[in-house]
């Protein structure tokens, strides 16, 4: 059976061979008449066509080949292939460029091929490019199909086999030759993981039918790419021990123990130390014989090996705040968010939530960080980044990560005083753990970037006013936008909020108050909070305050800190260029209602493009939310407040016209007394300037 199973493995290596190939096209197009081509991405990016190596051109040529070859026939969009190439500041020729890189190797897989015909290989997907290929013509899903079939092997010694035959593929690391940024990029980490992942689970078989020497090389050459992977040193120590090389495996606890003091400030984590008990306790530990024992059964988990010798205790991380009491809505959303966030597809998972200021996207990260937290037994951690509510500007990132790594344990004398390096010591930190974190109220993308993980075992939910458009490109985070919630689940939130104590039974108040409130959570909340506290005022009473009170959003102080509204609409408007305040501040003109572009630009006498800019400042900034092209919403409390801010702004003309009337006024008197008097005239007192 062993022998028949190796003669299998020689076979499917030898398919992989860049002279083997022997399909003629991509794969779905069986009988295909053309060259034999063959691609390798898991080390250096190589072409074969009829066993002869193709030359693949310039490095960022090659880079998009490579990324289109890691994503094996799914689609890679021009977004991801700019940044891919130009990490920062990409030319305005970027997207031109990359057209020219992909009919280079259009020409290259087919030389025959019309400028504008459409290719056999690579093809035009969903804003983005696909390179069609199969198993037998690409190394990466040659391995895939063999790790599967490992999985899947009923008896332990061919799941070994394949699982050798698998990582015979590689040769280096994804794309090698071409990767030069640190950190890797997400395209090409995700491919390594897979790797990791495979001599993970191929040391566990192995170690359970005794045949530890099949996959050690294996295991040694993971350790090097993945020093402080903890998980794969954990099982190399139990190889080597039951290959009979001890003292090797101790050597390499003790290096990488003193290698992670030196560099990162910490202590094995459970997985190593576990492996180091069981060795020092049975030297070997053979598994029981395995042929024709059924599906493989995996060695008993590491964690389950307590060590004998103490280890220093940290606190569990649990830094989330409290859960909201009474949450109502979102079902569906939530939803959406808890199967992306928890979803293991072997990719770090970003999620960036949001919407105007007040809609109750902290709320909802923090219920949703709730819900899923005990798929991430490392606990979780929390950030509020200030970004548009504090007074001292948005958080620094290096100042994050030195809370976030004394939290893990590492101590602040080994903090780097970079942010880079910070940023890189707290992946390291995170690469063997599963970690959930909120980053809540987040400025940008480039503040939230070196907050990230590397490890595809954590998760990341982003709070933000503006959408992250730039972390989906560069970093893969799915983006969700919050708005109001419906009338029905607001009317629910507001009757969860006041509580069974107070008058809840007036629907038609009820109404009205989410409808005075616009629907916002944070106005809902405060006035939530006044019928609690006086449960005595009926709630058509508060309701007819608050039509009272029209524009003017004093309905909604509170008698422990400034207006609560206004103070989170003014860290929107705060940032905003003199042009798009000012038009902010026109918006009442045009009163409730859709606007349409046009609209827009004639409340503010400048021109087009100026407008134009100004609009965008508005959406970035969540003032105006865009509902389909060319046409915009206003909230209307976000209206009530423009209107203020409108007031103000003519109140503050007023007076400086008035003043500087006045001071007219008194200058030329004060001449003509000094013409009347004879006296020469003093030069005029400079007041104009005085008063802008």
């Amino acid at each position: 059976m062993r022998r028949a199973v190796r003669e299998q493995r020689a076979e499917a290596v030898m398919t992989m061979h860049p002279r083997g190939a022997t399909t003629g096209g991509p794969a779905g197009e069986p009988g295909a008449v053309g060259p034999s081509v063959r691609f390798t991405v898991l080390g250096p990016v190589r072409v074969w066509a009829d066993g002869v190596e193709l030359p693949t051109g310039p490095r960022q040529q090659r880079l998009v080949l490579a990324a289109l070859l890691a994503r094996a026939g799914r689609p890679v969009s021009l977004e991801e292939l700019v940044a891919l190439l130009w990490e920062e500041d990409p030319p305005a020729s970027a997207a031109n460029a990359v057209h020219r890189y992909v009919g280079a190797l259009r020409r290259l897989l087919e030389p025959g091929l019309p400028a504008r015909a459409p290719g056999r290989w690579l093809v035009r997907r969903a804003g983005g490019y696909l390179l069609r290929v199969g198993p037998d013509e690409l190394d990466l899903l040659a391995f895939r199909h063999l790790v599967r079939r490992a999985r899947a092997a009923a008896d332990a010694d061919e799941a070994v086999d394949l699982f050798v035959a698998a990582l015979e593929q590689w040769r280096g690391r994804c794309a090698a030759d071409v990767v030069t940024a640190d950190p890797v990029p997400r395209v090409f980490a995700s491919v390594d993981h897979e790797y990791v992942a495979a001599v993970s689970a191929a040391a566990t078989v192995a170690l359970g039918c005794d045949r530890p020497g099949a996959v050690l090389l294996a295991a040694r050459q993971a350790v090097e790419r993945q020093p402080f992977n903890e998980q794969v040193l954990a099982r190399t120590m139990l190889l080597l021990t039951a290959d009979g090389k001890q003292a090797e495996a101790l050597t390499l606890y003790h290096r990488f123990r003193a290698d992670l003091k030196e560099e990162l400030g910490l202590s094995p984590g459970r997985d190593v130390r576990a492996a180091y008990d069981r060795i020092l306790r049975e030297p070997r530990e053979p598994g029981p014989p395995a042929a024709n024992a059924g599906p493989v059964t995996p060695a008993a988990p590491l964690r389950q090996v307590r060590p004998e010798a103490p280890v220093p205790h940290h606190p569990a991380l649990a830094q989330l705040p409290a859960d909201l009491p009474c949450f109502t809505g979102r079902t569906e959303l939530l939803e959406q968010a808890a199967r992306f966030a928890a979803a293991d597809d072997g990719a770090l998972r970003v999620l960036a939530v949001d919407g105007i200021a007040g809609v109750g996207k902290t709320a909802l990260a923090v219920h949703l960080a709730h819900r899923i937290a005990a798929r991430f037994p490392d606990g979780q951690l929390f950030a509020d980044l200030g970004g548009f509510a504090s007074a001292d500007g948005p958080a620094e990132a290096g100042e994050v990560l030195v809370g976030f790594l004394a939290a893990l344990g590492v101590d602040r004398t080994r903090v780097p005083a970079r942010t880079d390096a910070r940023a890189a010591l707290f992946r390291s930190v995170l690469a063997t753990r599963r970690v959930l974190m909120v980053l809540d109220n987040a400025h940008d993308a480039d503040q939230v970037r070196p907050l990230l993980p590397g490890s595809a075992r954590c998760a990341v939910l982003i709070t933000s006013r503006r959408r992250l458009t730039d972390l989906a490109t560069m970093n893969g985070a799915r983006l969700m936008s919050l708005d109001v919630p419906s009338a029905q689940e607001a009317a629910d939130c507001f009757v969860q909020r006041v509580g069974t104590g107070g008058p809840v039974t007036d629907v038609a108040a009820i109404s009205d108050i989410v409808e005075r409130c616009g629907r916002l959570p944070l106005a809902l909340g405060i006035v939530a909070a006044r019928a609690t506290a006086y449960p005595d005022v009926p709630l058509r009473r508060i309701a007819d305050e608050l039509a009272a009170a029209g524009e003017n959003l004093e309905a909604f102080s509170d008698n422990d800190r400034d207006n609560p509204v206004r103070a989170a609409f003014s860290w929107s408007y705060r940032p905003l260029g003199s042009d798009a305040a000012r038009l902010f501040r026109a918006l009442p003109r045009h009163g409730r209602g859709r606007l349409s572009t046009a609209e827009l630009t004639r409340l503010v006498p400048v021109p087009a493009h100026v407008a134009a800019e100004a609009v965008a400042a508005l959406v970035r900034a969540r003032l105006l939310t865009p509902v389909r092209p060319d046409r915009y919403d206003v909230h209307p409390l976000v209206l009530a407040y423009a209107a203020e801010l409108a007031r103000e702004s003519r109140r503050r003309t007023g007076v400086t016209r008035a003043a500087r009337a006045g001071a007219g006024r008194v200058v030329i008197l004060s001449a003509g007394r000094r013409a009347r008097s004879g006296r020469a005239p003093a030069a005029l007192p400079r007041v104009r300037p005085a008063l802008r």
